[in-house]
C-alpha cells in the first residue's frame, strides 16, 4: 500500500468501556487479512508516563522492549497482535507539553506565542504520524484515552479533527465507542446517552464514521436504525459489542458484526480475503475446554485492583490454554499473611507466585509465603521483587543471616543481600530512571530455566532499581540457591533456582510482559505444568490415605 491509513478510536458516555480491546480486536482482524497493523494510545494525563503512578491509580505499568513505561493497553496490543510496541506507541499530555516547552526554550518557534492551537495540536499530529511515516504499517489505529467531553481530551480531539481533514475521508476514519444501557425499570435499552455523546463529538467538528455500542443485551434492528438516523451513520456501521465471557472472544464477535468489512469499505481498501483466525481459535478452544484445574496464589500488595497485575493474569490464561488447564488465580494480599494465617491462605494452593512491587509494605508476608513454598515443595515463581524476597528469605532462614534484607526496605541492614545498583545511587528523578527494557541473560548448563527456554541466551524486560548483591553469591550458591541466569554485560544475577526443589524459580525481570496468545511465555507454561504435576501428586496422596 502506498499510503498509510489511520483509524481513531474515541470513547463516550463512560470510561472503562474497552476501547483498548476493541482497538486490539480490530487490529487483529486486519492483521488476519494480511494488513500490517499497529496501535498507539494517546493518554490525556499530564504525567510524562505512567511509571510514577501508583497501580491503584492506573493499573499496571507496561514496559516495552525499548524501555518505555507505558499504559497497560499496550499489553493488550502485544498480546493480541504478537507485535512489539515501542515508545512511539504511547503518548501522554505530559510528554507533548514537555516537548513543546523544550522547543520553545530552544527558540524553535521564532518568537511566536506558544498556544494549544496550533503548537500543541501540531505536536500531537506529529506523534500520531510517526508510526505511519515509518513505512512499516498499512494501518495505524490510534486510541484516544478518556471520554469525549473531558477537558483533558480536547487538544487530542482537535488534532484528530485537523488530521482527518488533512488526510482526507478515504485515509482516516473515526470509531466512537459508546454505551447503550439497559434500564431494568423500563425494560428496554436506551440510546439517548449515545446520541448525546455523538453530539458532543460533533460539537468538536468530528463526525463518527462507525459506532461500536457496548451493551448487555442484543441490539434490535429498530435500535440500530434509530442510532444510525440520529447519530448520522450508516446502519451497517452500528456495531454491537455485547459483554463477552473473555476478552479473547471479542475479535470473533467483531468479525460477526462486520466491523473489519465496514472499516475496509470506508478506507477504500480491498475486502477480498477472509481473516485467518485458525491459530487464534485453537487457543480459544483450549482455553474454554480445559482438562484439569489448578489453583495458583498470586501474593501481592495491590490485589484489590485486578489491573495492577494484568499482564500476569493474562500470561496465566495463555499458559493455561497451552497446558489445556484452567488456572484459577487466588489474589492474596501479602499484608495479611503471617505465621498465624499462612496455612489457611496457602496450604491448599498448587503453586505460589510472589508478584512485583515497590516499597516495604507487605514484604514480610511475601517472605513468609516464599518460605512456605520452599519448605513444602510447592511450585514457586518469584517475579522482580518476588525474586528478591526469595533471596532474602533464603539468607535469613537457611544461611541464618539475621535480619538480611534489601536496602530498599532497610537502609541500615547488616546483610544487604539485595542492594541498589551503583548507577542508581545518584539518581534524584524517579520517572524513567530505573533499569528498563530488554536485557540479555545467559542461562547455566543443566539448569531448569535452560530446559524451559530451550536456549542458552534469552532477552527479557526489566523495571527495577535494586539487584541481587553479588557479594553474597558464593555463600548463597553453596547453600543451594543457585544463580542460573546472569546478565553478560553487568554480571548481575537475573535468575535463581533452589537445588533439590521440584520447581522453584525467581527472576529479576518481568516475563509476563512478553506472553502473547501466539507465544505463551515458557516460564509461565512451565510453572503451570509444574502446578498440575504437584496437584495430581497431592490428590493421589489424599486418595491413598482415604483408601
Amino acid at each position: 500500500m502506498a499510503e498509510t491509513k489511520y483509524i481513531f478510536v474515541t470513547g463516550g458516555v463512560s470510561s472503562s468501556l474497552g476501547k483498548g480491546i476493541i482497538a486490539a480486536s480490530l487490529a487483529k482482524l486486519l492483521q488476519a487479512r494480511g494488513f500490517k497493523s499497529t496501535i498507539q494510545k494517546l493518554d490525556p494525563y499530564i504525567n510524562v508516563d505512567p511509571g510514577t503512578l501508583n497501580p491503584y491509580e492506573h493499573g499496571e505499568c507496561y514496559v516495552t522492549e525499548d524501555g518505555a513505561e507505558t499504559d497497560l493497553d499496550l499489553g493488550h496490543y502485544e498480546r493480541f497482535l504478537n507485535v512489539k510496541t515501542s515508545q512511539a506507541n504511547n503518548v501522554t499530555t505530559g510528554r507533548i507539553y514537555q516537548s513543546v516547552i523544550e522547543k520553545e526554550r530552544r527558540g524553535e518557534f521564532l518568537g511566536k506565542t506558544v498556544q494549544v492551537v496550533p503548537h500543541i495540536t501540531n505536536e500531537i499530529k506529529e506523534r500520531i504520524q510517526i508510526l505511519g511515516k515509518s513505512g512499516e504499517y498499512d494501518i495505524v489505529i490510534t486510541e484516544i484515552g478518556g471520554t469525549v467531553g473531558d477537558i483533558e481530551s480536547l487538544p487530542y480531539i482537535e488534532a484528530v479533527r485537523q488530521l482527518k481533514w488533512e488526510l482526507g475521508d478515504d485515509n482516516a476514519l473515526v470509531i466512537h465507542l459508546t454505551l447503550v444501557p439497559y434500564l431494568a425499570a423500563a425494560g428496554e435499552l436506551k440510546t439517548k446517552p449515545t446520541q448525546h455523546s455523538v453530539k458532543t463529538l460533533m460539537e468538536s467538528g468530528i463526525k463518527a464514521d462507525i459506532l461500536v455500542c457496548r451493551t448487555e443485551h442484543e441490539l434490535s434492528d429498530d435500535i440500530r436504525r434509530k442510532l444510525a438516523i440520529f447519530c448520522n451513520v450508516r446502519q451497517e456501521a452500528v456495531i454491537q459489542s455485547i459483554d463477552a465471557s473473555t476478552i479473547y472472544d471479542v475479535p470473533n464477535l467483531m468479525l460477526e458484526e462486520g466491523l473489519d468489512t465496514v472499516v475496509l469499505k470506508k478506507l477504500l481498501l480491498p475486502d477480498d480475503t477472509i481473516p485467518n483466525l485458525e491459530r487464534w481459535n485453537q487457543f480459544l478452544q483450549r482455553h474454554k475446554n480445559p482438562k484439569y484445574e489448578v489453583r495458583i496464589g498470586l501474593i501481592g500488595k495491590y490485589v484489590e485492583l485486578q489491573d495492577s497485575y494484568k499482564s500476569i493474569l493474562e500470561a496465566f490464561i495463555h499458559a493455561g490454554a497451552e497446558n489445556e488447564v484452567k488456572v484459577t488465580v487466588e489474589s492474596i494480599h501479602s499484608e495479611f499473611i503471617n505465621e498465624n494465617t499462612i496455612k489457611n491462605k496457602i496450604a491448599h494452593l498448587d503453586g505460589i507466585l510472589v508478584a512485583p512491587g515497590f516499597g516495604e509494605r507487605g514484604v514480610e508476608g511475601k517472605i513468609d509465603a516464599v518460605r512456605y513454598a520452599r519448605e513444602n515443595n510447592i511450585p514457586f515463581l518469584g517475579i522482580c521483587l518476588g525474586m528478591q524476597m526469595a533471596v532474602i528469605e533464603f539468607a535469613r532462614n537457611v544461611l541464618q543471616l539475621k535480619n538480611a534484607n534489601s536496602t530498599e526496605m532497610d537502609h541500615e541492614t547488616k546483610h544487604p543481600v539485595i542492594d541498589i545498583m551503583e548507577a542508581q545511587k545518584k539518581v534524584t528523578h524517579k520517572g524513567g530512571t530505573m533499569r528498563l527494557g530488554a536485557w540479555t541473560c545467559d542461562l547455566s548448563e543443566g539448569s531448569l530455566v535452560k530446559d524451559i527456554y530451550k536456549s542458552e541466551e534469552i532477552s527479557e524486560r526489566h523495571r527495577h532499581r535494586y539487584e541481587y548483591n553479588n557479594k553474597y553469591k558464593n555463600e548463597l550458591e553453596q547453600a543451594g540457591l543457585k544463580s542460573t541466569g546472569v546478565n553478560p554485560e553487568t554480571g548481575l544475577v537475573e535468575i535463581v533456582e533452589l537445588e533439590g526443589h521440584p520447581w522453584y524459580v525467581g527472576v529479576q525481570y518481568h516475563p509476563e510482559y512478553k506472553s502473547t496468545v501466539a507465544n505463551p511465555h515458557p516460564l509461565f507454561v512451565g510453572f503451570v505444568k509444574a502446578a498440575v504435576t504437584y496437584s495430581k501428586q497431592k490428590n493421589s496422596v489424599k486418595l491413598t490415605q482415604n483408601q
